[in-house]
């Protein structure tokens, strides 16, 4: 494994013999390649900016559809100065497609994070996403998919100032070490895993490894769930592929969309810039709560662990679909229409037959309401044929919009108000009980009933996270909700059966990519098996793909933290870190625990990166006090670090999705002891030990929980 360019010199590059395709100056000739790719990005750009619409749009509607795509455009095509514009090359023996005549040259391909090309349209660099590309992750000495040389290319402060090469058709050639028993890894490759993060989170185009690629370039058509433990890189791969799919099949996600998922607000702000380097634009991003939400209705109300579960769990779906089918009504009545002079009768019994049809086809109940008037319609016009009239279509709307049969289907078939349905079921005992029984437990009923007294309306309501996912439940069951081409769900180990139903809705047409640890679930009802959690989703056939491989988290860190699987998640494998970092775990007993923690803060701060002050939610404030005391600023979760600004304090409560550089961990004893039960307490510190990329300093006064001692 050649590397070019010493990191103390890093304008000049070691001595080694060029490819075939370099000159005297290997490193010089790629810098003049970069430049000249930066200038044709700039001419894509001004050639964008310069369109002229307006003798192209038929209205001004066309015109602010054509613009706001131009717009998006012109970001697409910004050339971000700290982001390597190409990160690899590959030469390939011959042309990709094509057999070279003897003594015929192959072609060689820039890879980058989205495509240039010059004034003459000729590539310059190519996306990663292309086909072309797949070589730049999979190919190895063992299969060199026809490449003769991978180039790794290093950056310091957005200049290209290192190359590595690998020669993976010539079989002299010396091939990349890996850690024991990890999978190779090139010191360029190592150190952009390494560089200290400042910042939001940054894409891992230029490191993903081929199990990664692999889950990435999966076909849009399937869902897919990885299980990855901290530091395998899990949300980068759930990220990336949904560029790829976007560049794989960008006019059908178009039209239907593409959704991003996470666990809370600081978690999406600390994702939100990988796409948009990679040139997505589009994506949204959204928590569970931000689905379900509904106007008008605000969450001003916690519920009770064990009341969240029941309400989390996956029988309330057959309560609310009772409760919500009991509002139909058998007709008693015939019903009598007067059309001018002629009154024309439907009787009870056909009324009845219609209702039966209707619920027995378990449409959904707004859908089935719709359907009625024009059944009774029909069933008016077949007998004004058999009179000898000759109706048509008109006459049916009109005889479907008539007075009697408006009042009818209102009696039969009322709407239903989905905030009101449920406010009912939680207030209501002998509503709750009629459609509860043989689904809930008496005692489950009365965890549902917790409110003291009933509220007048749904807006005076004290709402729950938990009482919206049910609101969101009943309101699929009156109307369909829209449907996505393709959705990602971070963290979802988290997610309770109604919430993940809340997510399959979204995607009830198109597919989803699953994301989480089963080690990390940390709410009273997380996830037991994936298996379970893809049948709630609606996506039950999804391939379950595994990531054991660390890459993020140094081997000490994550060993140390793994102590505590066996407890969290019995069975579960353990993370098999590639990075061995010597000193990058300090375990500290402390009679001084506020001013240890001080210290410790400020010697990582000593320290290039970003810095996580981590601790149990309850000791937030008097950790915020001291901080400020010691006139050490700190930012909260979701505030972006900056060179100035790189210490955070993070309650325990929200650490999970983040990682930083360094991290000082704060009472382990207090983090468990701040969740309702041992095993979550224990999760929750498991997630606060795997945060640190570099380097983790655990401070404590109390014992150490027994499987850390």
């Amino acid at each position: 494994m050649p590397a070019h360019a010493p990191d103390t010199a890093p304008d000049t590059g070691f001595d080694a013999a060029p490819d075939a395709a370099s000159d005297t100056d290997p490193l010089g000739r790629e810098r003049a390649h970069l430049a000249a790719s930066r200038a044709a990005l700039r001419a894509m750009r001004e050639d964008v900016e310069a369109l002229d619409i307006r003798d192209v749009t038929a209205n001004w509607v066309n015109a602010i559809v054509l613009q706001a795509q131009i717009d998006d455009r012109i970001k697409a095509l910004a050339d971000l100065s700290h982001t390597p514009l190409f990160f690899g090359r590959l030469n390939y023996l011959h042309a990709p497609g094509a057999e070279l005549a003897e003594g015929g040259e192959g072609e060689q391909f820039y890879i980058g994070r989205r495509h240039v090309h010059d004034a003459g349209g000729d590539p310059m660099v190519i996306d990663w996403r292309a086909p072309v590309s797949q070589p730049f992750y999979r190919a190895s000495k063992k299969d060199p998919q026809d490449v003769s040389l991978r180039r790794r290319f290093g950056y310091t402060g957005g200049e290209l100032t290192a190359y590595e090469d690998e020669h993976l058709s010539d079989p002299s050639a010396v091939t990349l070490s890996g850690s024991a028993g990890g999978p190779a890894v090139s010191k360029l490759l190592q150190q952009e895993i390494e560089r200290p993060r400042v910042g939001p989170m940054r894409d891992i185009v230029a490191t993903i490894q081929p199990e990664q690629d692999e889950i990435v370039r999966s076909g849009l058509s399937g869902s897919v769930c990885v299980q990855g433990g901290p530091g395998t890189g899990k949300t980068a791969v759930g990220l990336h592929r949904v560029a790829y799919l976007l560049y794989a099949h960008r006019d059908r996600l178009a039209r239907t969309g593409t959704l991003v998922i996470g666990p809370n607000r600081s978690f999406l702000h600390y994702i939100e810039q990988v796409l948009p380097a990679l040139g997505e634009l589009e994506v949204k991003q959204a928590t569970v709560d931000d689905l379900v939400a509904r106007e008008g209705l605000e969450v001003r109300g916690t519920d009770a662990a064990e009341t969240a579960v029941v309400k989390g769990d996956a029988r309330m779906a057959e309560v609310l679909r009772r409760a919500v089918r009991a509002h139909v009504s058998r007709p008693t009545e015939p019903l009598m229409v007067v059309r001018g002079s002629r009154r024309w009768r439907v009787p009870a019994y056909e009324l009845e037959e219609m209702v039966e049809e209707l619920q027995n086809r378990d449409i959904r109940y707004g859908a089935a309401r719709e359907a009625l008037p024009q059944r009774i319609a029909h069933a008016v016009l077949v007998r004004m044929e058999q009179a000898g009239e000759a109706p048509d279509d008109r006459v049916q709307d009109a005889v479907a919009r008539n007075a009697a049969v408006k009042a009818a289907v209102k009696e039969i078939w009322p709407p239903v108000d989905p905030a009101k349905l449920v406010l009912r079921l939680l207030s209501d005992p002998d509503f709750l009980a009629l459609h509860a029984a043989d689904v809930l437990t008496d005692d489950e009923q009365k965890l549902l009933l917790a409110w003291p007294k009933p509220f007048r309306s749904v807006k005076a309501a004290k709402w729950s996270a938990a009482d919206l996912v049910l609101i969101d439940e009943a309101a699929d069951l009156v109307e369909r909700t829209h449907s996505l081409g393709h959705v990602v769900v971070d963290e979802a180990q988290d997610l309770s059966p109604m919430q993940y139903r809340a997510v399959g809705r979204r995607c009830t047409t198109g597919s989803a990519t699953v994301l989480g640890d089963l080690a990390q679930g940390t709410t009273p009802w997380a996830t037991r098996s994936w298996d379970e959690a893809l049948a709630h989703l609606g996506k039950p056939q999804a391939v379950v793909e595994e990531l054991t491989a660390g890459f993020r988290v140094p081997r000490e860190v994550i060993a140390y933290a793994s102590r505590l699987l066996p407890l969290i998640s019995p069975g579960l494998a353990p993370v098999s870190s590639v990075r061995e970092t010597p000193g990058s775990l300090a375990v500290t007993a402390t009679a001084d625990l506020t001013a240890a923690v001080i210290e410790a803060c400020r010697a990582s701060l000593s320290h290039e990166g970003s810095i996580g002050l981590i601790a149990a939610d309850a000791r937030i404030p008097a950790l915020a006090e001291a901080l400020r005391a010691a006139d050490l600023p700190y930012l909260a979760p979701g505030e972006e670090t900056t060179a100035e600004s790189r210490l955070t304090l993070v309650p325990a409560s929200l650490a999970k999705g983040l990682e930083y550089d360094y991290v000082v961990l704060d009472e382990p004893a207090a983090i468990v002891d701040g969740e309702p039960d041992e095993r979550t307490g224990l999760r929750r510190l498991y997630v606060c030990l795997t945060r640190a990329v570099s380097g983790l300093t655990v401070l404590h006064a109390a014992a150490l929980p027994t499987a850390l001692a």
